[in-house]
């Protein structure tokens, strides 16, 4: 949907998928399961480098900041929190940036009803081989500046809004740590990410698809997308982006909270009482 009616005036760009179900049934109806399946070899790397930079860095990078700004790592603080997760989504970007890439090419291309660039890769391993013989290792990072703008956007929100929204729930409405708290705090944080990353995603989708010198970079793109289609063009596709960011963000979050509880467990099991307390006021 971000690809269809690519720099074509209003009036003049094809609508073959009209929403995210229209879209789904079209893909099934002509290509099968299989094409709503397109790439995920290369989401699941994508998805582990992302989020292990994105959750395992960001924590240690807050208290850090907090400490030395505030001496209190315990203390929260909105700036100090978007900065920390903008800076650890863009670490996670540029790490997963080649396989978002192939991923974005392996789905956009479709043998009966091709939207925007086509490229013809067998799987995620044949897509990369292909980009690296053709540019080289600059081309496996083609549109690696809109990945980290895109992803800094939505992680300079997710962690922060996620963390707010729980201690508004838990001060407000008096809910205890548990997974309804953390299914309501992510639900409100992946809203959130959408609305902020879409515009970004729009354009990384462009700059990724294209092949040769569509746009010179992130601005020339977004300058390009709505002087030819209109401002509402960067949000193209919103609604199946919801429909995947809630999920994913209610899950990631939900299922982080959960994982560092069993972890904490463990350690009070395996370590003694007064290494567990060391550990935890380190």
């Amino acid at each position: 949907m971000q690809l269809q009616g690519e720099l074509q005036l209003k009036g003049h760009q094809p609508h073959h998928y009209r929403g995210p179900l229209h879209g789904v049934s079209v893909i099934v109806r002509n290509e099968g399961v299989r094409g709503i399946y397109r790439g995920l070899g290369c989401a699941y790397i994508y998805q582990v480098l992302l989020n292990g930079c994105r959750l395992g860095f960001y924590e240690p990078m807050r208290a850090g900041l907090a400490t030395l700004i505030l001496n209190d790592a315990a203390k929260q603080n909105l700036g100090i929190n978007m900065f920390c997760g903008a800076a650890s989504g863009i670490m996670g970007a540029a790490a997963g940036s080649p396989f978002f890439l192939a991923k974005t090419r392996l789905q956009s291309f479709s043998p009966f009803l091709p939207v925007g660039t086509q490229h013809q890769y067998k799987n995620a391993w044949d897509g990369l081989s292909q980009i690296f013989r053709a540019e080289g290792v600059r081309g496996l990072y083609r549109g690696v500046g809109a990945a980290m703008i895109r992803t800094g956007f939505g992680s300079s929100v997710q962690l922060p809004t996620y963390f707010f929204a729980k201690r508004r729930l838990q001060r407000h409405l008096g809910m205890e740590e548990g997974a309804p708290l953390h299914l309501a705090s992510s639900t409100a944080s992946g809203f959130v990410v959408c609305v902020v990353m879409h515009p970004p995603d729009t354009i990384m989708s462009r700059l990724y698809n294209q092949n040769g010198n569509l746009y010179k970079g992130v601005f020339d793109c977004l300058a390009k997308t709505i002087k030819t289609e209109g401002f509402f063009a960067i949000y193209k596709g919103v609604l199946p982006h919801l429909a995947r960011i809630l999920p994913h963000t209610i899950l990631t979050l939900s299922l982080a909270e959960q994982t560092n509880k069993l972890m904490r467990k463990l350690e009070d099991r395996i370590l003694s009482p007064a290494e567990t307390q060391s550990m935890k006021t380190a």
